[in-house]
C-alpha cells in the first residue's frame, strides 16, 4: 500500500536533481581549456511543445540547482527560492518551464574544487582553474543547449544571479526575451570587494585549509570558512534589520559576562550561521565563487554600460531594495539609465524594505506582483 505524501499548497512537490555531462572543451576566460565538466540541474513545469516558455534561474553566492520543492519526503525545508516558484507563484509552474543549475565551481554537484580531476583522480583543489561570470554562463549555455531550447522567456537572478541574467543577455543576445536583474549589480564596489577578501583570507588562514589539500584529511578548514559566513551575513542584513532582529540584547541573560565568550545576541545568532554553513558549503568553493564576483565589471569589460548591453533586444525588469546597502539602489539605476540612453525597453522598482540584502528572498509579496506583470507583459508563452 503506497502512502501519498503530502506537500503544502502550491508547492512543486517531490523534484529530482539530474545531471548533464559536457563532452565538449570549454575554454575559460583565463584562456585555461577546460572539460569533463557536469552540471547538476532541476527543471519545474513543463516545455511546451514550441519550446518558447522556458526561464532560466540563477542562484546567488551559496546556492544550488534546488531552487523549488522537496527534494524527499523527510525535507523539512524546500528549495532556496520555493516562495517563488511553482503552481500560481511568481514564476508560475503552470505556465512556464523554470530551469535551475548549480554554477561552474559550485559544491552541490556541478563540477567544482571537491570534485574529482579525471587525471589525477583526486579532488582538484586549489588546481581547479579560476572562473568568471561569463564562464559560468558559458557552461549554463551548454545546458541550454542539451534541452533543446534556442530562446528562453527569460532569465532571472538575485545578488550574483543578477550577474549572472546580464551576463546572458551579453553573451547570447539571440537567446534572450526578457532579463530579471533583482537586487544586484554590473560591478561590486571596492567595499564589496573588501569584505570578500577578508571572507577568502579567514578560510586560506585556516591551519587545516592545506593550500586547498584537505579534503583526504579529517581536518577541513571549518573555522575559516565559519568565519567568511558571518562576515558575509553582515553584509546580507543592514543596521535596522540588526536592530530589530537582535538590538544590543544579552544572550540568555541580562548582564554581561566580562568574558570573550558569546555574550550578545547578534554574535550567537553569527555564530550559528558559521556553524551550520560548514555542514552544506565547499571552502574552496566559496573562494572561487566569491573571486568570480570580484572580477565581475561589465562596464570596464565591454568599455561601457551601453556598449555591453547594445546587441540585446531583451526587455529588462530591475528590481532594488532601500535597505540593501551591499548592492544599493544607485547600482541599480546605473544599469537603468545605461539601458534607457540605448533606448532598451526597461523597467524599474525600488522595493522599500527593512530587510536589507536578503530581501530579494523575503520579500515576496511586492516582487511577486511586479515580476508576474512583467513577464505577462513579454506574450508569447501559453497564450
Amino acid at each position: 500500500m503506497s502512502i501519498e505524501i503530502k506537500f503544502p499548497q502550491n508547492s512543486v512537490g517531490l523534484v529530482e536533481t539530474k545531471f548533464f555531462d559536457i563532452n565538449d572543451e570549454i575554454e575559460l576566460e583565463s584562456g585555461v581549456k577546460f572539460d569533463s565538466i557536469t552540471i547538476a540541474y532541476e527543471t519545474y513545469g513543463e516545455l511546451n511543445e514550441t519550446k518558447d516558455n522556458a526561464i532560466l534561474l540563477f542562484h546567488a553566492l551559496t546556492g544550488d540547482a534546488h531552487a523549488a520543492g522537496y527534494s524527499s519526503a523527510e525535507d523539512k525545508k524546500p528549495g532556496w527560492w520555493d516562495i517563488m516558484v511553482g503552481p500560481g507563484k511568481t514564476f508560475d509552474t503552470n505556465k512556464y518551464f523554470v530551469i535551475c543549475s548549480n554554477m561552474l565551481g559550485g559544491c552541490k554537484g556541478t563540477t567544482g574544487p571537491s570534485s574529482i580531476n579525471p587525471k589525477t583522480k583526486k579532488p582538484y583543489g586549489v588546481s581547479f582553474p579560476v572562473i568568471t561570470i561569463e564562464d559560468v554562463v558559458n557552461v549554463q549555455k551548454k545546458l541550454v543547449d542539451f534541452l533543446g531550447i534556442n530562446k528562453l522567456y527569460s532569465v532571472a537572478g538575485g545578488s550574483m544571479g543578477g550577474m549572472q541574467a546580464m551576463q546572458w543577455a551579453i553573451s547570447y543576445p539571440e537567446m534572450v526575451s526578457s532579463v530579471i536583474v533583482i537586487a544586484s549589480t554590473s560591478r561590486l564596489s571596492a567595499q564589496g570587494i573588501a569584505f570578500n577578501a577578508v571572507g577568502r583570507n579567514a578560510i586560506i588562514s585556516d591551519v587545516n585549509w592545506n593550500n586547498g589539500n584537505y579534503y583526504e584529511s579529517s581536518n577541513a578548514p571549518d573555522r575559516g570558512l565559519s568565519i567568511a559566513r558571518m562576515v558575509g551575513h553582515i553584509t546580507y542584513l543592514c543596521e535596522e534589520a540588526m536592530h530589530k532582529k537582535f538590538g544590543r540584547r544579552f544572550q540568555n541573560k541580562d548582564v554581561p559576562d566580562f568574558t570573550f565568550d558569546v555574550d550578545f545576541q547578534v554574535e550567537s545568532y553569527l555564530q550559528h550561521q558559521g556553524e551550520i554553513f560548514v555542514d552544506r558549503f565547499d571552502a574552496n568553493s566559496y573562494l572561487y565563487i566569491t573571486k568570480a564576483v570580484d572580477y565581475f565589471d561589465i562596464q570596464n569589460k565591454y568599455n561601457s554600460l551601453e556598449n555591453a548591453f547594445s546587441k540585446t533586444d531583451a526587455k529588462f525588469l530591475v528590481i532594488s531594495f532601500s535597505s540593501d546597502w551591499l548592492f544599493p539602489s544607485s547600482q541599480a539605476k546605473e544599469i537603468v539609465n545605461s539601458l534607457m540612453k540605448i533606448q532598451k525597453d526597461v523597467s524599474f522598482c525600488e522595493i522599500d524594505s527593512p530587510c536589507g540584502h536578503d530581501a530579494f528572498l523575503l520579500e515576496h509579496e511586492q516582487q511577486e506582483r511586479i515580476i508576474k506583470s512583467f513577464l505577462n507583459d513579454i506574450g508569447g508563452a501559453n497564450e
